[in-house]
């Protein structure tokens, strides 16, 4: 066999063994079922976006905070998909990056929000229980647009990446 065949050869059992590690390592540490294709896209795009690093990607770029023009609507999406009781408008604050000459943009949105404690008690004059809301923080990407100075945000295409919970009743009252 040629050198170059059994590097190709070489190459291709590798990726193989790579991948099978990866899926069944996916499967121990989730105990889920793997979604093999959004696995692999995963890996491409991260590998995509190491090789572009240098050619002025979103990487390298600064980003840049942008009023929201309709943070009701934002709020509302938010605290509905979160299953929050409340979102504190005051933290709310989009972020873009990249060319902002663009119709339609991508959007990371960050927020604090709040959760009613529940507190138990019965109805013949039994403790009064005061405990504190629980608070969380958000964070959510969106497509929006750049409109008067500020950016309006598509609420249909509002995701959450992450919700963090900063404080919260521990003792399970």
């Amino acid at each position: 066999m040629s050198r170059i065949m059994k590097i190709i050869l070489f190459i291709i059992f590798f990726t193989v063994f790579f991948e099978a590690g990866l899926i069944s390592s996916y499967t121990i540490v989730t105990s889920q079922p793997p979604d093999v294709g959004k696995l692999i896209g995963m890996q491409i795009d991260e590998i995509t976006s190491l090789l572009s690093f240098g050619s002025g990607s979103n990487i390298l770029s600064s980003q840049s905070n942008k009023k929201i023009n309709n943070p009701d609507d934002v709020a509302a999406a938010l605290k509905t998909q979160a299953g929050l009781d409340g979102i504190n408008l005051q933290t709310l604050s989009a972020q873009i990056s990249g060319n902002s000459k663009e119709t339609v943009i991508p959007v990371n949105i960050t927020v604090m929000g709040y959760k009613d404690a529940i507190s138990g008690g019965n109805s013949s004059g039994g403790q009064i229980v005061i405990s504190a809301n629980e608070t969380y923080s958000l964070t959510a990407s969106a497509m929006g647009t750049l409109k008067n100075g500020g950016i309006t945000i598509d609420v249909t295409t509002i995701q959450i990446t992450s919700s963090r919970k900063l404080y919260g009743n521990t003792n399970g009252t």
